[in-house]
């Protein structure tokens, strides 16, 4: 797929602003003018539609770009919505379908406007409850009753409530909790790499000290991938998706052309249209808080976004970006081992709080792993009596 930048021109260049003005990020055309370049008007348009939608905002059109607005185009009632096992069907009109059917009392899952096995069963479910054909096709006549019905869920967002309810029935413990651990790039894709230090191996270090931990908490920690490879992210939501987890923990790190760049940066799910995971901010943000407690690292904050593995998984997903490579003090402190032990603690931790769900809680960066053992081992004492 072409990638479209600043200087470029062409047809494809007039499709994006025609695309770009539906969306009122574009002045209306200069009537008789054929416009075909990528200027800087564009690319402010582009970096504005990519912020809104949750994307990396670098002013270029690539393939996440091309896909968002694509699926920014479609309104629910535009064309009939099934489930296609080989091409899932995605857009906005799907997003409202499953808001919709959230709102009437029925689980399509965390609403990222994918039509997936799960809508297709809340979509029969619905369709049987209102005397419908449940064949699961969202056609006229099933979009008519959606219309037609008024709100069952109330007090808050429904996909938030439920998302918050499954928190809560996990419990506090660790054990039984299946975690996937998603180490960036692997195989021939090394991700960032500065000298003789990369990505792939850096995060791969750091997913196995993260591992060891888990699994000595009673924790199911599972690797996305084997060293010698690197799946699409779309195949490591699938195995996160396929292995029932919990909760995926992305590692990756950062770069920028400044060496002055540095910091730590949690990502979660949410496309700016208040579709989020609520779960997943709330971790990005314990984990954020303990690593820069125990790190003095820069704070990026924890941010929002609808890259394929936070977008794809079913269960909260967080991405963890532990630093610049690019940047002499982050890279300083990735190649100490000693320094990711402590990142892997303040990892564990965080997802400790999580499901401790803020009772018998501990100032930030003060949980050590030994307090986690502990707590386990009364907690299972306890139940054994």
């Amino acid at each position: 797929m072409q990638l479209l930048r600043r200087g470029d021109s062409g047809r494809a260049v007039v499709e994006v602003r025609a695309t770009l003005r539906r969306f009122d990020l574009l002045a209306p055309p200069v009537p008789g003018v054929v416009e075909e370049h990528f200027d800087a008007d564009v690319e402010q348009a582009v970096r504005a539609f990519q912020q809104r939608r949750g994307l990396i905002t670098d002013g270029i059109v690539g393939p996440a770009t091309y896909r968002a607005m694509r699926e920014a185009g479609w309104s629910l009632g535009d064309r009939m919505l099934a489930l296609m096992i080989s091409a899932p069907m995605s857009g906005d009109d799907v997003l409202a379908l499953q808001e919709r059917l959230l709102e009437l009392g029925f689980d399509p899952g965390r609403p990222a406007g994918i039509f997936d096995e799960r809508t297709e069963a809340a979509l029969r479910a619905f369709q049987r409850e209102y005397g419908l054909v449940p064949d699961g096709l969202c056609g006229p006549a099933t979009l008519r009753s959606l219309k037609q019905l008024g709100r069952k869920v109330t007090g808050g967002r429904p996909h938030l409530l439920r998302e918050q309810e499954r928190l809560r029935q996990a419990g506090p413990r660790m054990r039984g909790k299946r975690i996937v651990i998603d180490p960036g790039h692997g195989g021939m894709d090394r991700g960032i790499v500065h000298g003789d230090v990369t990505e792939a191996d850096l995060m791969w270090d750091l997913a196995r000290r993260l591992v060891g931990r888990m699994t000595a908490t009673g924790m199911e920690a599972l690797l996305s991938r084997r060293e010698d490879t690197c799946p699409a992210e779309a195949e490591r939501a699938a195995f996160a998706n396929d292995a029932g987890a919990d909760l995926v923990l992305s590692l990756h790190l950062d770069a920028n052309s400044s060496m002055h760049a540095q910091g730590l940066a949690t990502f979660h799910f949410g496309n700016g249209s208040g579709a989020t995971s609520t779960v997943g901010e709330a971790l990005g943000g314990l984990i954020q808080r303990e690593l820069l407690t125990r790190t003095g690292m820069a704070d990026c904050r924890t941010q929002a976004r609808t890259w394929e593995l936070l977008r794809l998984t079913r269960m909260p997903a967080v991405r963890i970006e532990v630093g610049y490579l690019t940047n002499l003090g982050d890279r300083r402190n990735l190649l100490r081992p000693e320094f990711r032990d402590v990142v892997a603690e303040g990892i564990l931790v965080g997802v400790k709080r999580l499901y401790l769900l803020g009772q018998n809680d501990q100032p930030t960066g003060t949980f050590t792993f030994s307090d986690v053992l502990a707590r386990e081992l009364e907690r299972g004492g306890a139940q054994a009596i």
